[in-house]
């Protein structure tokens, strides 16, 4: 490894995830420390991973300090081919907001341990590909603080640390990891794969396209809808992580004036404190009623601050345009991300969209799997089946599209 954040200089233990006061100078993707990853529960199997702290930017556009795993193929089975390996830039789903549920960070002892262990099977499988992976834990998810909290869907903010963790990957290993990345994404991460490759442009080079299985999309007529429900639901534990990130895209907001006063007082606590798991349990987010969550008026009228959070929340839907080969993948009997939650908007309506937005020229794949195609009998259910579910096709796509752009490279 050759870089200025040596691993003998690295904080020990979770002192690693301490930014320094004040940051390093420097740009978005310096490595800030480095050093193996001692953390099994967070290992790639079959490769060499490291634990890297790097510059990036924060939600308000200032510099920031994001946490990640960059694993490389075993060099005896995969040796180094000539401009270096390509990356799989890879963006994990939802785990929560509290540090210790970071992908990096999670030991296996969180309410978020299955969920951060279930894509590492497919990650391997990438490092057997030849390719190396590089995993972002998203801005302040890991290294959060007090005053910092994960901007959860927030789309740039998620963009910059799927983006600044190749560059930090190039850096640490100059030589081994090549120009070339796609990036991939499940759930929350599908969303933010989406807006990662939007802002890619002028940001990374080298990006040859862009995979989302079951990413998150039109969030508001959810939340809306959940808002008038009589009942309780685990499905509420989202709404904390969506006014978290409604928060860091615009910090007027006051979680005061937009949930109930039961809500803010007795549960938004909660949001530093719990896996997305432990928010959905009856003594928290999961045990009101969905007509308690909010202030007296919302949906129908909403107050300021109210209608600041719908605002936010709309523009996490990944309508975006795209410069590269866009993968969507749905599964039609998904119950957490809907391929067609009528009459609300799901991924099939989203996927309409893109080729709209990104007419005449419109490069989007969308594999959507007919009820009853993927096994429903996994403990996690068909939205994390989906990802086991498609790999084989999923590789495939990605092995043209990595091929594709070397040949480019060498011409």
């Amino acid at each position: 490894m050759a870089s200025s954040a040596s691993p003998v200089d690295a904080p020990a233990g979770d002192a690693f995830y301490t930014p320094p006061v004040p940051l390093p100078e420097g740009g978005p993707g310096d490595p800030i420390h480095a050093r193996p990853l001692g953390n099994p529960a967070a290992a790639v199997p079959g490769g060499k991973n490291w634990l890297v702290l790097h510059l990036s930017e924060g939600a308000d556009g200032t510099p920031v300090a994001t946490s990640g795993v960059i694993a490389l193929p075993d060099r005896t089975a995969h040796p180094v081919p000539a401009g270096g390996y390509p990356v799989v830039s890879w963006a994990h789903g939802t785990v929560g907001a509290a540090n210790r549920c970071a992908p990096s960070r999670d030991r296996g002892d969180t309410g978020a341990s299955p969920m951060n262990a279930y894509p590492l099977t497919l990650l391997g499988h990438f490092l057997d590909q030849g390719w190396a992976v590089a995993m972002s834990d998203y801005e302040a998810l890991g290294t959060g603080t007090a005053d910092h909290l994960h901007p959860y869907l927030l789309g740039r903010s998620e963009a910059m640390g799927v983006l600044d963790i190749v560059t930090a990957a190039r850096k640490l290993f100059p030589g081994e990891i090549g120009e070339r990345f796609a990036i991939v994404g499940h759930s929350q991460g599908g969303q933010a794969a989406l807006f990662a490759a939007h802002h890619a442009p002028g940001r990374v080079d080298g990006l040859a396209g862009v995979a989302a299985i079951a990413p998150a999309n039109h969030l508001l007529g959810l939340v809306r809808a959940g808002a008038l429900f009589d009942r309780a639901a685990p499905g509420f534990a989202f709404t904390p992580l969506f006014l978290a990130g409604a928060i860091g895209g615009d910090p007027t907001i006051d979680p005061a004036q937009v949930l109930s006063p039961r809500a803010f007082q007795e549960l938004w606590p909660h949001v530093r404190q719990r896996s997305r798991a432990g928010l959905s349990r009856p003594d928290s987010w999961g045990g009101i009623r969905g007509s308690e969550q909010f202030r007296a008026g919302y949906p129908a009228a909403p107050n300021a601050d109210q209608e600041k959070f719908d605002r936010q929340v709309e523009a996490m839907n990944p309508d975006l345009p795209f410069a590269v080969p866009v993968r969507i993948t749905q599964a039609a009997d998904d119950e957490r991300v809907r391929a067609d939650p009528a009459p609300l908007l799901g991924t099939d309506a989203l996927v309409e969209e893109l080729i709209r937005t990104n007419s005449p020229r419109a490069d989007i794949h969308y594999r959507r799997y007919e009820p009853g195609v993927v096994p429903a009998g996994e403990p996690l259910g068909i939205h994390f089946a989906t990802i086991d579910h498609d790999t084989p096709e999923l590789t495939e796509w990605l092995a043209a599209l990595l091929a594709d752009a070397a040949a480019e490279a060498a011409d």
